[in-house]
């Protein structure tokens, strides 16, 4: 997938910067975007989701030194384990027990994070920093695949759409990741893990 020129990453990056919501392809669906840590912007897409206040969405970072801003701490075990799979569809649910970031983990003190498959939009985590990223629809509707979809559910409470065409892929697999390397299967989705990651 290509994810678009240069002058619009920055141009969406700047959105984000400045507290906007925005709806861009990740390297699975078109998620409605914002910053991790401007927790205006996060309820926003609460809110503009009807998202249950009380469930945590998952956040696309650029690298694994992002995990630190974000209040994770990974053992050996873990590091290996995230090396193999990412980036890639694989979102891993890791102990976050930061109070900072109450917005995101709302109260499970836990957080699923992802590197996305994409060099270009991984470039644009990079602009950003990490980024909440549920899928583009509002809850219990499916995922929108096209941008025409997307604002039949945001309008103009969006305020960018970035256009890469139709997405019908699956939504990432979902990894609940332990401290001593094991792991469980809560969603099976895009990313396949192999017995003796």
């Amino acid at each position: 997938m290509n994810w678009f020129s240069e002058k619009e990453r920055k141009e969406a990056a700047n959105i984000l910067l400045a507290g906007g919501v925005a709806v861009v392809p990740t390297d699975t669906l078109y998620g409605l975007v914002a910053r991790a840590a401007d927790k205006s912007a996060v309820e926003r897409v609460y809110v503009l989701r009807k998202r249950a206040p009380q469930k945590p969405v998952i956040v696309l970072v650029a690298s694994l030194g992002d995990l630190s801003f974000l209040g994770i701490a990974l053992s050996v075990p873990q590091r290996v384990f995230l090396q193999k799979v990412w980036p890639g569809p694989v979102s891993v649910v890791l102990d976050c027990p930061d109070k900072e970031w109450e917005h995101i983990h709302r109260g499970t003190f836990s957080m699923a994070v992802r590197i996305p498959d994409n060099l270009d939009f991984r470039e644009f985590v990079r602009l950003t920093g990490p980024l909440i990223a549920p899928s583009a629809n509002t809850e219990g509707n499916p995922p929108a695949r096209n941008i025409k979809e997307a604002r039949g559910y945001f309008g103009e409470g969006a305020d960018a759409y970035l256009d890469a065409g139709e997405l019908e892929r699956e939504p990432s697999t979902l990894v609940r990741l332990f401290a001593d390397g094991s792991w469980e299967i809560l969603r099976e989705g895009a990313g396949k893990i192999k017995e003796g990651v």
